[in-house]
């Protein structure tokens, strides 16, 4: 036999060992699990030999497929996974061998990912799909024989999805595979998207081997598989086999994850075992804790904090400096508050322990444990001292800002395990032990309460001013760094400052105010242009999934004290709490939002959330709208000019798509013909046009698309446009458009980004015209720094009258200001209230109708609803503007501000009184005020009226002094109250002889 034909039977004998040795070696299912990737056995077979003096070998490498053979070694896949990080991997298999590679100490590692994501809609379009009716027929058999709790009647969609988004998992993989999936994913939705479970397997050769199954509804994007596997890693747990599976749902990824995995020590991990129960922690922290931050990267990665201590260190962060930043924000800016717990660990571990002391439902004898652990954090505080004396003041201001936020804090989820964020309802008297240092910038009210929430991608606060409290929900999306510093310096103000306005505009219905805002982290997603915002979308639901989780996890109740078993609860009350969508609140999450309220059993149920589709949806009636044009149309005829019939010129902030500005030049184009609107600015472009914005093109677009849909064309002559959408880059450069319309046609030229932000930023200023309706924009954008700016060169207003459709786009101090200079000026607080009144009505019909009785008569309530919101926009009005004659030297806002104090002082004593008399409300004469209050329809049909006596007594009371007190200011004659007054102290007093 020749030299080579010895050689290759030489290498067909060392083939046929290395099949031989992996078929002993490698799981049964690995094989199942590779008969699409022949070639990649082949040569596993082949070259596994090699290994013996490589670290890996390649076995594909292919656009959407990496397969990897390579010699097992501590950190291999961590070493993967953090080079494949930047990359959306749709399936990962892990596989170990059993004994160590033949001529070496270690074992065998594979693996195999792919990089094949289905779209959201690819999925949608195949909802017409089949899968093989055999494929069908055997995975159902599966279902039944191995998962009989299986919920059936979703077998058909769920094997669908997995189908669409990878067919050839479902073609090789055992009938049993596919079911364990689809039990899997379902488990997920069963428990709102995070479900976490263990199965012991049967002893193998090396050791006890556990199946983990782990499930997360739209998980953190890239690196989620890096993190998960540090947790394993970390909670010395070996992973000798993993299937994970990221698919599309139709509206959000969905991980569906299985791991075999050994106990390094040789134990078992058993279910309620303490190392299940820290697996389970740590897994759910990771919707918790971003693996961006520095806490996860200096503490946790390093041994020195769990994942649970990093996540409540972030969130003592985020709590501190928002509180802290707003009125100095030069002294503790974000670097100076997340640098004292990053310097001091050992003072953030104290800090946590004080709160695990105070929340854990475990802990026995919690009162003087507490008072032994809140003993030694204080004094560690006051002692704090590295001999630095300005920085070890401003850290100790820091970390007694926490411990007051733990002392303060009245119940909160941390404890609770299936969360994607965090709650802490807290006592709003911390305020005042934080003191006038850091409060004195904000309205001087106290709060009912205030709420502080935080998830992984973003933090916020719930602000309310009375016990049955109802506001929108805003969500700031901060798509750059600067962009999160800069709100998060400023979130708490903004909110609180909102929250009080709502208090003030509330003043006719029977909920006082409150408002939920959130700043939402997308600064990441930048480098992902092409699919920034479907990734953006997906990060802003999954921040209003988890912060509405959390939101029921501490404020649904039972007799007044949280039902969630693991919610330690200080409070112990019912709290009604209703919100409203505001800022980037899509009608999707509007109705999941009132679902999930209702299946957690939330006293409100469905009404926790106004403008879904058994409700008044805002946008589509144009509600708020309806108050802002009513209040333009009242004090532009105080001017002289009447808009349904004389020409005037008006210009916006907020654009052709947003609910009050759209819907306000909806109603303007609809009542006022010769209406000129000579600016629109919105976040995608401004229009600037003398002769007014082309009626036909902005009909349109409105309550459809952005204002950069609108076709410059259709500008007239000396007319232009700017777009902040649609810009390119030249070098360094980035360049945006602007088109002019000049008589002989369009003028585009490109601007850089200084000469774009100076202009778009002037225009709401100078541009001139008789009305000014702020309906979108920041809050704050006109201040006691720049009002000076809305005046023209020969210092006259370039606006003679201000109707703000958006909340604190003006500061009270620029109000002032602007009125001294004639102009009138209706505020928030008055201008934009019917949207709040009309929401109020809506959780009024879910009280008092079923849900197929409003879809039933929903026209007509709803066109109850907006006489009644007609009414009391107009009677706040022409009552501004009455009084207004009367002392011509108090201004609009000041006489806005003494109503809504009146009728909220009031509503306060009222409720209070029927609170002691509950049963007057329902005797005729007081009835007669209830139905007032209420739309026509209810009063005309028998059945609805019926039903007042179901009504909560808190709610009949709250409505009975809301209409009373209302009504009291608007209908009420100030000296005949008062003669009437005397009339009755003389006749009780001074009795005829």
């Amino acid at each position: 036999m020749n030299a080579a034909a010895a050689a290759r039977k030489t290498q067909s004998a060392e083939r046929a060992e290395n099949r031989r040795w992996l078929r002993e070696q490698l799981n049964p299912y690995f094989f199942i699990a590779m008969k699409d990737e022949p070639e990649a056995l082949g040569l596993l077979s082949r070259e596994l030999g090699t290994l013996r003096h490589n670290r890996r070998l390649i076995l594909a490498d292919r656009e959407k497929a990496l397969i990897m053979a390579m010699v097992n070694q501590a950190g291999t896949l961590y070493d993967t996974l953090r080079r494949l990080q930047e990359r959306e991997i749709s399936y990962a298999m892990i596989a170990h061998s059993d004994d160590p590679i033949p001529g070496l100490d270690q074992n065998l590692e594979i693996q195999r990912f792919e990089f094949d994501r289905r779209s959201n809609e690819e999925i949608l379009a195949g909802r017409e799909v089949e899968v093989p009716a055999g494929i069908r027929r055997s995975v159902a058999a599966a279902v039944r024989q191995y998962y009989p709790d299986f919920d059936l009647a979703d077998f058909d969609r769920l094997l669908r999805i997995l189908w669409l988004n990878n067919e050839n998992y479902v073609r090789i993989s055992p009938p049993r595979r596919v079911a364990q999936v689809l039990r899997l994913h379902q488990e997920g939705n069963r428990r709102g998207g995070l479900y976490l479970d263990v199965e012991e397997m049967e002893e193998s050769g090396a050791g006890h081997e556990s199946r983990v199954f782990f499930a997360v509804g739209n998980p953190p994007q890239k690196d989620f598989l890096l993190q998960v596997m540090e947790v394993f890693n970390r909670l010395d747990l070996g992973v000798n086999r993993a299937y994970c599976l990221t698919i599309s749902n139709g509206i959000h990824p969905y991980f569906l994850g299985t791991f075999y995995v050994r106990r390094r020590d040789g134990g078992v991990l058993e279910k309620g075992s303490e190392l299940f129960c820290r697996l389970e922690r740590e897994l759910s922290n990771t919707q918790l804790l971003a693996t961006r931050s520095h806490a996860y990267r200096d503490f946790v990665t390093t041994g020195l904090m769990s994942g649970e201590d990093a996540t409540l260190t972030n969130a003592f962060i985020a709590f501190c400096h928002s509180n802290l930043a707003h009125n100095q924000p030069d002294r503790f800016g974000l670097d100076d508050v997340r640098g004292a717990f990053l310097a001091h660990p050992e003072i953030a571990l104290q800090l946590a322990r004080l709160f695990r002391t105070r929340f854990d439902p475990a802990v026995e004898e919690r009162a003087a444990a507490y008072d032994k652990v809140l003993a030694e954090t204080r004094r560690e505080v006051a002692e704090y001292n590295t001999g630095h004396r300005y920085l070890d003041e401003v850290r100790r201001t820091i970390f007694r800002c926490c411990l007051t936020f733990i002392t303060h804090t009245l119940k909160c989820n941390f404890f609770v395990l299936e969360k994607q964020a965090l709650a802490f309802r807290l006592d709003p008297a911390y305020l005042a032990e934080l003191g006038t240092d850091f409060t004195a910038d904000l309205p001087p009210a106290m709060p009912f309460r205030v709420t502080f929430f935080y998830s992984r991608y973003g933090f916020g606060y719930h602000i309310g001013f009375s016990d049955i409290a109802r506001g929108g929900w805003r969500t700031v999306i901060c798509r750059t760094a600067d962009d999160l510093v800069t709100n998060a310096n400023t979130l708490f103000r903004e909110n609180f400052v909102l929250a009080h306005t709502q208090h003030l505009k509330n003043k006719d219905i029977y909920e006082g105010g409150s408002k939920l805002v959130v700043a939402l982290d997308a600064s990441d997603l930048m480098r992902e242009r092409e699919r920034e915002r479907e990734m953006e979308n997906w990060r802003l639901y999954k921040l209003q999934y988890g912060i509405t989780g959390a939101f029921l996890d501490i404020f649904t109740t039972e007799n007044g004290v949280a039902k969630h078993p693991a919610v330690v609860d200080y409070y112990r009350e019912d709290e009604p709490i209703e919100l409203g969508p505001d800022e980037n609140m899509h009608d999707t999450m509007i109705e999941t939002i009132a679902r999930m309220s209702k299946r957690r059993g939330y006293m409100l149920g469905i009404g926790i959330m106004s403008s879904k589709k058994v409700g008044i949806n805002h946008k589509e009636y144009g509600v708020t709208s309806t108050g802002v044009v009513k209040f333009a149309e009242i004090t532009m005829a105080e001017l002289g000019i009447d808009i349904r019939q004389d020409p005037f010129t008006v210009k916006f902030t907020g654009g052709p798509n947003g609910d009050v500005a759209g819907n306000a030049m909806r109603i303007m184009l609809e009542r006022c013909p010769q209406a000129k609107i000579a600016l629109i600015l919105d976040g995608t472009a401004a229009l600037c046009d003398p002769e007014g914005a082309d009626h036909p093109e902005l009909g349109r677009i409105l309550l459809n698309q952005d204002l950069d849909a609108f076709d410059p064309a259709a500008l007239h002559p000396g007319g232009f446009m700017l777009f902040r959408t649609g810009s390119r880059r030249e070098g360094l450069r980035e360049l945006f458009r602007r088109v002019t319309k000049s008589d002989t046609g369009l003028v585009d030229e490109w601007i850089s980004l200084d000469e774009f932000s100076k202009e778009y930023g002037e225009l709401a200023f100078t541009v001139p015209a008789d009305l000014f309706i702020p309906a979108g924009g920041r809050p704050e954008t006109i201040d006691k720094e720049n009002w000076e700016r809305f005046l023209l060169p020969d210092g006259t207003p370039s606006a003679r009258a201000i109707v703000e459709g958006a909340n604190s786009f003006i500061t009270p101090a620029a109000r002032i200001e602007l009125q001294k200079k004639g102009i009138i000026v209706m505020r928030d607080a008055s201008a934009n209230k019917c949207g709040v009144i009309s929401s109020s009505y809506e959780i009024i019909a879910n009280l008092l109708l079923s849900e197929k009785e409003f879809l039933e008569h929903k026209e007509r309530y709803v066109a109850d609803v907006l006489r009644i919101l007609e009414k009391r926009a107009g009677d706040e009005a022409r009552l501004i503007l009455r009084r207004r004659r009367e002392q011509p030297g108090i201004l609009c806002t000041e006489i806005s501000d003494s109503l809504s104090t009146e009728i909220n002082a009031n509503y306060a004593r009222l409720f209070r009184f029927f609170q002691g008399r509950p049963e007057l409300s329902l005797q005729p004469l007081y009835r007669r005020a209830v139905l007032a209050h209420l739309p026509q329809i209810v009063v005309d049909e028998p059945r609805f009226r019926r039903r007042l006596a179901r009504l909560p007594q808190k709610y009949l009371s709250a409505i009975l002094a809301a209409e009373i007190g209302s009504s009291m200011v608007y209908q009420g004659d100030r000296e005949a109250e008062f003669e009437d007054m005397i009339r009755l102290h003389l006749t009780r007093n001074f009795p005829a002889a």
